[in-house]
């Protein structure tokens, strides 16, 4: 049978009840500067569960304090965070949807201020820090950047270390997916690119060595991560950037069988973010949604891929499932405007009969 947007999904062990992801939306909302999450965490991802999707995915959630994008970034370093974040996974769960969350380091693209105060480069001595990165090269701000260090092969235990002990906590908060975040010019895609990587040693030049330390931080998270709990990727696709030596389509499609040797059951397909000179051949509706369907195509393993970009009404996500374009529609800015996305949705589509609607508000449907 062919699936639709309303189609269960079976991933490991766990059953997502449809094929709609809240994608993973930093909030920069930990207004302590502790990486603690808020009240306002409680809220927007509850709501969003309420609201009916299959899968709602936390924000890039750092690792360590020097992963953080903003200082009011989301953190999974300790328990206290793990703590902090257990409500909200039973919560979801509780709603027939299931929690995940996004493990994320920014690399070089670290130690900035949130976009509401302009997305500015931070100094240490104005409340930034020295960021680390595969090679000793900052990201291209307008301003002065923070200092870049090329990280050492300690400093690479290091971060493998911190993911696979954020995962640990993310598994006892009782999150049933992970995903690791190796896109959008993070630490993991700046190894990917050699646009970001000139590495010398066994992590840099070729394809095999860029992709050696993103699939040893995939190896480690898979080695503590429950087998029937499902674990995603994120990955660009392509960095845009046509006019340069650059990650691309291809190497993604190589990189997704790597991930599926691994166990990573899902990639989810984003693009860009890697260099400020990116250059998109199109936007509008859908316009990442062909990298998704791509990737599936021509993977050899066997491994689900998730599509976003674009996608803001129930017609096209039901359309991007059912015309096989990929396994999953990840919904990101239409869930900021209407957290009850997947209700309206099924609502629209005449498919209420397939879907939760919480008791308290069964009388508004």
């Amino acid at each position: 049978m062919t699936a639709d947007l309303f189609t269960s999904l079976s991933l490991a062990d766990a059953a997502v009840p449809n094929r709609v992801m809240v994608s993973p939306m930093c909030q920069y909302a930990c207004e302590a500067e502790d990486g603690l999450a808020t009240d306002w965490h409680v809220q927007h991802l509850n709501s969003r569960a309420v609201g009916g999707a299959g899968i709602v995915m936390a924000e890039a959630t750092a690792v360590e304090p020097r992963g953080r994008i903003s200082p009011q970034d989301l953190g999974l370093w300790s328990d206290d965070h793990a703590d902090a974040l257990a409500d909200i996974a039973a919560f979801v769960r509780d709603q027939g949807s299931l929690p995940g969350i996004q493990l994320a380091h920014a690399g070089r693209k670290a130690s900035k201020t949130r976009p509401a105060d302009g997305s500015e480069p931070l100094q240490p001595g104005a409340g930034g820090w020295e960021t680390i990165a595969p090679s000793a090269e900052p990201y291209p701000y307008d301003e002065e950047p923070p200092a870049t260090r090329a990280m050492t092969e300690e400093d690479m235990e290091g971060v493998v270390d911190a993911f696979v002990d954020a995962a640990r906590r993310a598994d006892a908060a009782g999150f049933e997916i992970v995903e690791v975040h190796a896109a959008h010019g993070y630490l993991l895609h700046q190894f990917l690119s050699p646009v970001t990587n000139d590495r010398d040693d066994e992590y840099g030049g070729s394809f095999e060595n860029r992709t050696r330390f993103p699939l040893e931080v995939i190896d480690a998270v898979d080695e503590v991560w429950p087998a029937e709990k499902p674990l995603f990727v994120r990955i660009s696709a392509t960095d845009w950037l046509a006019d340069r030596e650059s990650w691309t389509v291809a190497q993604s499609v190589r990189f997704a069988d790597r991930a599926a040797e691994r166990g990573v059951d899902l990639v989810d397909v984003s693009g860009g973010g890697l260099h400020p000179d990116q250059r998109l051949p199109r936007t509008g509706p859908g316009y990442q949604v062909p990298y998704a369907e791509r990737i599936g195509a021509e993977t050899e393993g066997d491994v689900a891929v998730g599509a976003v970009g674009g996608i803001t009404t129930p017609e096209h996500a039901d359309a991007v499932v059912s015309n096989g374009r990929a396994d999953l529609a990840i919904v990101g800015r239409e869930h900021l405007r209407d957290p009850y996305f997947t209700l309206h949705a099924a609502e629209k589509l005449d498919r209420l009969d397939d879907v939760h609607v919480p008791r308290p508000i069964r009388r508004g449907f």
